[in-house]
């Protein structure tokens, strides 16, 4: 039988970037992380310089194996950071854009965390403080949408979608689902001139560390609301 009695948290893209750096501070803030990546032997890598659980997972693929692991380990699941994000595209527009990349962008950035949210719910469900966090990006707001890195910027403004009607059709079972956006990051994809990592990583602890009156179905970046 599970014996873990703390809150439990998967992170997914999280051997690297935004995403380790959330599992770094969930850690400090004594949760059960388990820091998930496409590649396993990054995964492990990265946990263990962490000191968390690392486990094998591609967004694109089959999430059954990490359901199974979570129960056999935990039992329930408290927090879900969809952050796995593929292709910013700054190389395409619209007009002209190859809808084979905008199709590989949405099997991991609208997809991969639809599809993970279906599969972890029953386990969320066990959980007294459930919290999705969808990481999403202003380039997703309509709002300030303009031309350029289509594939990006479509999947992450249906990845904000998604969210408002995950948290509708949850809102009535107390699980809190939000889209964050740590702002322009300097990480591998958002290269270099971005604010430092730990910033953005907070941004994304601020959604998970909600009252559980606190909002939901919303887009935020540093607490504060983002257009959508």
């Amino acid at each position: 039988m599970p014996t873990h009695s703390g809150p439990v948290a998967v992170v997914t893209g999280a051997n690297r970037g935004i995403g380790r750096e959330v599992c770094r501070q969930l850690a400090a803030e004594g949760y059960e992380v388990v820091l998930t990546a496409r590649d396993g032997a990054k995964a492990e890598k990265a946990a263990a310089e962490l000191g968390v659980r690392g486990f094998p997972l591609d967004v694109t693929g089959d999430p059954a194996p990490l359901a199974a692991y979570l129960d056999r380990a935990y039992g329930r699941l408290d927090v879900l950071v969809n952050n796995a994000a593929v292709l910013y595209d700054t190389w395409q527009r619209a007009i002209t854009a190859d809808l084979d990349v905008v199709r590989e962008a949405a099997e991991t950035n609208l997809y991969g965390p639809w599809r993970l949210t279906q599969a972890l719910l029953p386990l969320l469900r066990r959980s007294a403080h459930p919290r999705v966090v969808n990481v999403s990006s202003e380039s997703g707001s309509l709002a300030s949408m303009g031309g350029g890195t289509p594939a990006y910027a479509v999947t992450k403004a249906g990845l904000n979608a998604l969210t408002r009607m995950l948290a509708a059709e949850l809102r009535g079972e107390g699980v809190l689902v939000n889209a964050v956006c740590p702002g322009w990051v300097a990480t591998d994809m958002g290269g270099a001139g971005g604010r430092p990592v730990a910033e953005g990583g907070a941004s994304v602890l601020w959604a998970v560390r909600l009252p559980d009156d606190g909002p939901t179905g919303g887009f935020f970046r540093d607490g504060r609301p983002v257009p959508w």
